[in-house]
């Protein structure tokens, strides 16, 4: 495929999301289906992150953490300082980045089983500082978030309030598909700059990147705060659809997720994470109706698909392109 066959088919598809699929909702009337299409592009922007870490050769089992962060930090910025939704958003983002990096500091530089030890830990200590500390309000959590203001631009309104909006759905469901193509856009395009390739080169040999003059602790670092900056970001965004933030807004089962995702759909492409979420998250929901035997059976499927295809989903491809080829 050419990269014009490519561009083509990245605008077919972003016109079919933010056109397409409200078209279709409004025409079955199902308007549900905003807040559930909505939590699937968070979920994959939070996937994404550890994604990237994944890719320079690090497990990442704490992304929970830095969305549970993240959506504390609008909550409260919004709630009792009055700060825009849409400036806490990259501030929930940076915060997020800035505790990465003091966290990554010091066990960046050790092998990577403990980092992943780390991270598994992580997000229960954000929960159980949440419970902990005033300014999170405790177990009460934070409630009655107003929905996100306007922003204007030289008298033009850029976007609208939400409140007086009819259907803030739809309203959150245009953000939050707009944030997830920008986020895999500029994974796409960190994977194939000289930084990208410099990331590769860690996951495959540290000792010989190292060798050639790479600061391996310190790309180790930039992939970390990135990853952590995608976490808060869609943690804060959360908290805005909610209107409320709770300790358990965010726990350990939702990072082995974020982590899954980046299994099923592949490790080694960039669009693993949106994939594989979409696909757990609709799996999950179909396996509702059987019951007691839902945790089993997603669970099984999980182990052979992990077993058949250990490259993801979208390794599927890969034998058509061959036989293309021949």
């Amino acid at each position: 495929m050419t990269a014009r066959q490519k561009l083509g088919w990245v605008i077919a598809s972003v016109a079919f999301l933010l056109v397409g699929v409200p078209l279709l909702i409004s025409a079955t009337g199902r308007t549900d289906l905003y807040y559930t299409l909505t939590t699937v592009a968070l979920l994959s922007i939070i996937s994404g992150g550890v994604w990237l870490t994944f890719y320079i050769g690090r497990i990442n089992i704490g992304q929970g953490a830095f969305a549970l962060i993240g959506g504390y930090v609008s909550a409260i910025l919004v709630t009792q300082y009055g700060v825009s939704f849409w400036l806490t958003l990259p501030l929930a983002g940076l915060f997020c980045a800035v505790v990465s990096i003091v966290i990554g500091l010091p066990i960046l530089r050790l092998r990577g089983v403990y980092f992943a030890m780390v991270t598994l830990t992580m997000t229960e200590v954000a929960r159980l500082s949440a419970f902990a500390l005033p300014i999170t309000n405790g177990a009460k959590g934070i409630v009655n978030i107003p929905l996100p203001g306007a922003v204007t631009l030289f008298g033009v309104t850029i976007i609208p309030d939400f409140a007086t909006l009819t259907n803030p759905r739809l309203a959150f469901y245009i953000t939050s598909v707009v944030m997830m193509v920008v986020c895999f856009a500029f994974l796409y395009r960190l994977v194939h700059s000289r930084v990208g390739k410099i990331c590769q080169s860690l996951q495959q040999n540290e000792e010989l990147a190292s060798s050639i003059g790479v600061n391996i602790t310190y790309m180790r670092i930039l992939a970390f705060a990135v990853s952590s900056f995608l976490g808060g970001i869609g943690g804060a965004m959360f908290a805005a659809i909610a209107q409320s933030m709770y300790p358990s807004s965010f726990g350990v089962q939702d990072s082995v997720n974020f982590m899954l995702n980046c299994f099923l759909g592949g490790l080694g492409y960039v669009l693993g994470p949106m994939l594989g979420t979409f696909v757990l998250y609709f799996g999950w929901d179909l396996l509702f109706k059987t019951g007691d035997f839902q945790l089993l059976i997603y669970s099984s499927i999980l182990i052979v698909l992990m077993l058949v295809l250990p490259n993801g989903l979208l390794s599927i491809r890969l034998p058509v392109q061959k036989r293309a080829s021949l």
